[in-house]
């Protein structure tokens, strides 16, 4: 019987060891910033602690393309963007109450909420949990620390039963060598959804201190 890890190990896209040696921008920014190996929480190993379960691709990016073909955002990826995705993502249902990210933590991917709700707190000095936001279908989560290889911000827990989408330091990287345009896009995209949902943050972390 195949192991949980094995069956959430997604398939690597075809492109050569050289074209991959020259873009490993995100799967070796945590070295460069001094973050040991043994600190890093990658998907593999959240996915194993939490129990999550595969979810079939075709699925998985069947509720991708819906929800982002609504998402003013992502729907400016071009029209076959998403089947083009579907190699670089892992798709998995999770149970709720579980750690899917926790704050503080180094990791090394993003989720994508497909199906369900998902509960983003900010743990306080003090120990009180601090409710920034509820992810519903569409948004995105721990793209911040993919981007800049630091720490969790916050920690995400889901409220329900979820099905998500996860893209990983790796499959950025592999997606940046096989189809550039794409991760360009893609990039850039996340980096304005991002800013976006700092400024809210930002905001309401000012009202409660007030």
């Amino acid at each position: 019987m195949k192991s949980l890890l094995g069956l959430l190990k997604r398939p690597t896209p075809n492109s050569s060891d050289e074209n991959r040696q020259d873009s490993l921008m995100f799967t070796t920014a945590f070295a460069e910033l001094g973050v040991d190996s043994s600190m890093l929480v990658p998907w593999e190993a959240r996915a194993n602690e939490i129990g999550a379960k595969r979810l079939s691709s075709s699925r998985g990016s069947k509720l991708l393309q819906a929800l982002w073909a609504k998402d003013k955002y992502m729907m400016r990826l071009a029209t076959d963007a998403v089947p083009r995705l579907e190699q670089f993502f892992d798709f998995a249902t999770v149970q709720a109450d579980r750690d899917l990210i926790r704050q503080e933590e180094y990791g090394n991917f993003m989720i994508v909420l497909l199906t369900g709700s998902i509960a983003v707190d900010r743990v306080q000095p003090w120990g009180e949990r601090l409710r920034l936001a509820q992810a519903r279908p569409g948004d995105i989560l721990g793209e911040m620390s993919l981007l800049d290889s630091g720490m969790r911000f916050s920690a995400c827990s889901p409220l329900t039963e979820c099905e998500i989408a996860i893209l990983s330091a790796q499959a950025l990287d592999e997606m940046m060598s096989s189809d550039a345009a794409l991760a360009a896009s893609l990039i850039a995209l996340l980096a304005r959804k991002l800013s976006l949902r700092l400024r809210v943050v930002s905001a309401r972390v000012a009202e409660n201190k007030n």
